[in-house]
C-alpha cells in the first residue's frame, strides 16, 4: 500500500472516529439529561394532579359533614359535641364519614383520591395554626389491589383545608364556631417509574439505532470527502514527479470547497507548466544563444590571431600587406564592436530594463528622419531611396527613439540587400487599428522556406550575396521593439524580385515593457 492511500486512510479513519464522537457525545448528553428532565416533569404532574384530587376531596368530605349535620330547618346535630369531656366527635360526625375500611371515606380513596386519605378535624382555625392536635382523626388506606398495571406507590402528599361552621342543639346563644377539616392524600398509585422505564427503552433503542445511522452515514461522508483528497494527493505526486500535464478531475457531487481547491491546483499545474516550458524554452534559446555568439566571435578572432601572426612573421616589412592587414583587422574590430552592441541591446529588451517613452506625437517626424540618415548611405550604393508619408499629421503612442531604431534597421536592411540601381520605398499609411509602416526594396529577397526565420537570432540567409556582413541580430532586435509597443510585423518576399516589411503599431499601447521570449 502506498503512503498515499495510507495517509487517505487514516484520515477517512480519524473522519470517520470524528463523527462517531460526536454522535455518541449528542446521544450521551440526550441519554444523561432526557430522563431526569422527564422524571422531574411527570412528578411535578403527579403533584399537580394529586394537588387537584386533594381539593375535591376535601370539597366533598366537607360537604358530606356538613349534609349529615343538617337535616332540617328545626332540628341540626353538632360536628363536635362540646358536652363530652374531653371534646370529641359526635355520632352524627362518625357515621357520616364512616371507618377506615368502610364508609364515605373509604369509598373516595378507591373512586378519587386514589391514595391513601387523612381527614382530621380541629376544634378551631386557632387551634389548628398552634399547632394542636385534631379532635377528630379519620385514616383511610387505599387497598394495594386498586393499583392499575405497572403502577407503583409514590412517595408524595397533598393537603388542602375546607372550615365549616358548626351548630349545636344544645347551644341555643353565642358564636357558631368554625370547625377546620383538613384532608391529605398521600402515597397515591402513578405510572411514573412505568414510563420513565418505557421511555429509558425506547431512547436506548433509539440511540442503538442512530448509531448505526451514523456509522452507515459517516462511511458515506468520509468516503465522500476522502476520496476527492485521494486524487488530490495522487495527482500531486504524479506533478512532483514531472508529469506536468497531470490534473486531477474531482467529482460533480465533491464538496464546493473541495471543488474549488481542484480548481486551484489544476490552474497551479497550468502555470507551472508554462513556467517550466518558459524556463526549458529560454535555457535551450540561452543555450543556443552561447553557441551562435561563439561561433559568430570565432571568425574576427581568428582572422586577428592570423594577421597578428603573419605581420610578426615579417609582412609588416611590407608596406602594402602591413595596410591591407591593418584595413582588415579594423574591420574585423568594427564586427566585433557591432556585435558586442546588439547583443547588449537585445539583452537590454529582453530582460525587461528598456521602458518605453510613450508619447502622442506625430508619427511622420520619425519616418522622415530615418529616411534622411539612410538617404546618403543609399546615393553612395547607388540605389534610390524614397519616402512617402500623408498630408496630415498621425499622432500615435510610441517611442520615436525606439521606433527610429526599427526603421533604421529596415532600411538599412534594404539597402544592404538591394543592387546597384535598385529601389527602396518607404511609405506611412493610417489605418482602422492604427498605423501602417512599410518598407519594400527590389533587393535579392529571401527564398520561402528561410522567412519564418528571419526574426530568429544571428539568422543570416544562406544565399545572400553579403552572407559574411552583419551580425544577424537586427530583426530580431525589431521584433522586440515591435512587440513592446504591441504590434504586428510582417515579412512578404520574392527571391529576385525584392521583399517588403510591413509594421502596424495600434492606436493604444497598454505597456511599457517587452514581453518574455520577443525574440
Amino acid at each position: 500500500m502506498s503512503a498515499g492511500w495510507r495517509h487517505v486512510g487514516g484520515y477517512r479513519l480519524r473522519l470517520g472516529l470524528a463523527f462517531a464522537t460526536v454522535v455518541l457525545l449528542a446521544l450521551g448528553i440526550v441519554l444523561a439529561t432526557l430522563p431526569r428532565l422527564l422524571d422531574d416533569y411527570l412528578r411535578r404532574q403527579e403533584a399537580t394532579s394529586l394537588d387537584a384530587r386533594a381539593a375535591s376531596v376535601a370539597r366533598l368530605v366537607a360537604d358530606e359533614i356538613v349534609g349529615r349535620t343538617t337535616t332540617g330547618q328545626d332540628f341540626q346535630r353538632a360536628i363536635l359535641m362540646e358536652t363530652l369531656d374531653p371534646l370529641g366527635p359526635s355520632d352524627t360526625l362518625v357515621s357520616a364519614l364512616g371507618s377506615s375500611e368502610d364508609g364515605f371515606v373509604a369509598d373516595l380513596t378507591r373512586d378519587i383520591a386514589l391514595a391513601d386519605i387523612h381527614v382530621e378535624i380541629f376544634e378551631s382555625p386557632e387551634a389548628q395554626t398552634a399547632g394542636g392536635s385534631p379532635i377528630y382523626r379519620l385514616d383511610a388506606t387505599l387497598p394495594s389491589d386498586q393499583g392499575g398495571t405497572g403502577q407503583q406507590r409514590e412517595e408524595i402528599s397533598t393537603s388542602r383545608t375546607e372550615v365549616v361552621r358548626d351548630t349545636y342543639w344544645t347551644q341555643f346563644v353565642g358564636a357558631t364556631p368554625r370547625r377546620p377539616v383538613v384532608v391529605t392524600l398521600e402515597r397515591p398509585f402513578t405510572s411514573r417509574a412505568q414510563t420513565l422505564q418505557t421511555i429509558d427503552q425506547v431512547l436506548l433503542v433509539a440511540a442503538v439505532s442512530g448509531l448505526a445511522a451514523a456509522g452507515f452515514v459517516s462511511l458515506v461522508l468520509t468516503q465522500w470527502l476522502a476520496d476527492p483528497v485521494r486524487r488530490l494527493i495522487r495527482a500531486a505526486r504524479h506533478l512532483a514527479d514531472g508529469q506536468l500535464e497531470e490534473r486531477v478531475s474531482l467529482p460533480a457531487t465533491a464538496a464546493p470547497e473541495v471543488t474549488e481547491l481542484g480548481d486551484a491546483f489544476n490552474q497551479m499545474a497550468e502555470r507551472l507548466g508554462e513556467s517550466i516550458s518558459i524556463i526549458s524554452a529560454d535555457r535551450d534559446r540561452s543555450r543556443d544563444f552561447v553557441a551562435d555568439v561563439s561561433h559568430e566571435l570565432r571568425t574576427p578572432i581568428a582572422a586577428l590571431r592570423t594577421f597578428n601572426e603573419l605581420l610578426r612573421d615579417g609582412a609588416a616589412e611590407d608596406p602594402e600587406t602591413r595596410d591591407e592587414f591593418l584595413e582588415q583587422s579594423a574591420r574585423q574590430i568594427e564586427r566585433m564592436e557591432w556585435l558586442a552592441t546588439n547583443l547588449l541591446e537585445l539583452s537590454k529588451l529582453d530582460s525587461g530594463l528598456v521602458r518605453l517613452d510613450l508619447r502622442s506625437e506625430d508619427l511622420r517626424g520619425v519616418v522622415e528622419n530615418a529616411f534622411q540618415q539612410a538617404e546618403p548611405v543609399a546615393g553612395r550604393k547607388g540605389v534610390t531611396l524614397t519616402v512617402a508619408v500623408p498630408p496630415d499629421p498621425v499622432p500615435l503612442p510610441h517611442d520615436p527613439p525606439r521606433i527610429g531604431q526599427v526603421l533604421t534597421n529596415l532600411i538599412g536592411n534594404a539597402i544592404k540587400f538591394t543592387p546597384r540601381g535598385g529601389r527602396v520605398h518607404v511609405e506611412l499609411l493610417t489605418a482602422s487599428e492604427g498605423s501602417r509602416i512599410t518598407v519594400s526594396d527590389t533587393g535579392v529577397g529571401i527564398p520561402a522556406e528561410e522567412l519564418p526565420h528571419v526574426f530568429e537570432r544571428f539568422w543570416r540567409g544562406a544565399g545572400t550575396r553579403e552572407r559574411g556582413s552583419g551580425s544577424g541580430l537586427g530583426l530580431s532586435i525589431v521584433k522586440s521593439i515591435v512587440d513592446m509597443h504591441e504590434g504586428r510585423i510582417q515579412v512578404l518576399s520574392t527571391p529576385g524580385v525584392g521583399t517588403q516589411v510591413t509594421v502596424l503599431l495600434p492606436r493604444s499601447v497598454s505597456v511599457s515593457s517587452p514581453p518574455t521570449g520577443s525574440a
